[in-house]
């Protein structure tokens, strides 16, 4: 039981009254219909909010009965609004005697992290540079008008094609993290600017759901390699990763696919983004429901026109791609440009994870399990633009909101803390990274 207590105010009219609970009791609500997380050592009941939160029930229950301050600063770029939603939820505060950080966390670690986000602040880090993504935002459009311009001044040999390939993939491949940008809310102060250009870069350019990757990503930034909370690694049935997994899965003897040769059919998985995305994507995009929100009452303007985009971008790519010579455009030349991009998207994101620790939930703190799940690759100025900054996947996940041409200027301060605590900071070249994820 909480205890409680009553604080009079100089009125001489009792406060409301405090309740106080224990880390305890506190962890016992963690399930799927009981959910409480702390926050700067206030207790918040979010049952049933969770269902209304925007980036999906999944995210914030995952931290059901832990202290979920660091990940709170870390997703929101308006921490004071937000408070006003968690107002109403509040139900007490961490007992005098409870220490702030749960499960024997090192406590000055914790703080000295959160000293170290105060001091990025103060460095205006978190400030993103208009000039960069409009530049950013423009060598994309250039390169969608130049292949447009290419079939008109060239017609469609299949020399055009080749190079075609090569500047649509590159372009889409851009648009891919130029949307991580606006997803994470790292370019404008206000929310509600990088959703509306997040849902425009996402549906036009690259003809996905942004509802659909907020819920999945934010998990994974949340909890990253963590099985049954990170999406990204619930891939049985296809891969058994990291060390746990497999020596479970074996003893259990699925036979699902040929698992000792999983490093071999890799390569053709990545086939797999190629070959679908009309059919999943747009009708994932344009059919089902949406993941909750906070109001989905009805199919409303705003939503159509969210949806929208889907449709506009792949009518753009059977118009280009029937352009284009091939006895089947829509299903070949389309399919190559996929294909191609795929190959791009994987290998980039995954080698900052799939190499690093991966298992089950540890309850470390954010600073621990971030840097156990992540790692950079060198910085140059092909790496940076080749993997749209995410060779500083360290400094990413530490701080998902900060605009990612500020990661070199946090990355100091950041192995500085590491080597203060004996936390592990890797960091490989482009080359070996790639060679990892096969090893």
């Amino acid at each position: 039981m909480g205890k409680g207590g009553e604080q009079g105010g100089d009125s001489g009219e009792p406060a409301a009254q405090i309740r106080f609970y224990t880390w305890e009791e506190i962890q016992k609500h963690n399930l799927r219909t009981d959910k409480w997380l702390v926050i700067e050592r206030k207790v918040y009941n979010v049952t049933k909010w969770a269902n209304r939160h925007p980036g999906g029930q999944r995210v914030i229950s995952h931290c059901a009965g832990e202290d979920a301050t660091d990940a709170f600063q870390a997703f929101h770029i308006n921490p004071t609004l937000v408070q006003k939603f968690l107002k109403p939820l509040l139900i007490g505060e961490l007992a005098p005697g409870e220490p702030s950080q749960d499960r024997g966390k090192n406590s000055q670690l914790v703080e000295d992290f959160r000293t170290l986000r105060k001091t990025a602040e103060d460095m205006n880090l978190f400030r993103a540079s208009p000039l960069f993504f409009s530049l950013y935002l423009g060598h994309i459009i250039a390169m969608e008008v130049l292949a447009w311009l290419m079939v008109s001044y060239f017609g469609t040999g299949w020399i055009t094609t080749l190079i075609l390939s090569c500047i649509l993939t590159t372009s889409q491949a851009q648009a891919g993290w130029l949307q991580h940008d606006f997803g994470h809310l790292s370019v404008f102060k206000k929310s509600s600017w990088n959703h509306i250009l997040h849902k425009f870069v996402i549906g036009h350019l690259k003809g996905a759901s942004a509802n659909w990757w907020n819920h999945r990503h934010f998990q994974h930034h949340a909890k990253p390699n963590i099985f049954q909370k990170d999406p990204d690694v619930n891939m049985l049935h296809i891969f058994v990763l990291g060390d746990t997994q497999p020596v479970e899965y074996g003893k259990k003897k699925l036979k699902y696919l040929p698992y000792n040769h999983q490093h071999e059919y890799f390569f053709l998985s990545e086939y797999l983004p190629s070959t679908f995305p009309f059919s999943w994507n747009a009708r994932h995009l344009c059919l089902s429901p949406l993941p909750s929100v906070p109001d989905k009452s009805s199919l409303s303007s705003p939503v159509l026109f969210f949806r929208f985009p889907a449709v506009c971008y792949y009518g753009y790519s059977h118009c280009f791609t029937s352009l284009l010579p091939s006895p089947s455009p829509t299903s070949l030349q389309q399919r190559w440009f996929w294909f191609l991009e795929s190959h791009w998207f994987v290998w980039v994101t995954q080698m900052n994870h799939i190499p690093m620790e991966i298992d089950s939930e540890k309850h470390r703190d954010w600073l621990s399990s971030q840097m156990a799940a992540t790692c950079n690759i060198e910085q140059s100025f092909f790496n940076d633009w080749f993997t749209g900054h995410l060779n500083f996947q360290i400094e990413h996940h530490l701080f998902p909101t900060m605009p990612r041409h500020n990661f070199w200027k946090v990355k100091p301060l950041v192995k500085s803390l590491c080597a203060k605590y004996g936390v592990q900071y890797e960091e490989k070249p482009l080359g070996k990274a790639f060679v990892d994820i096969v090893g």
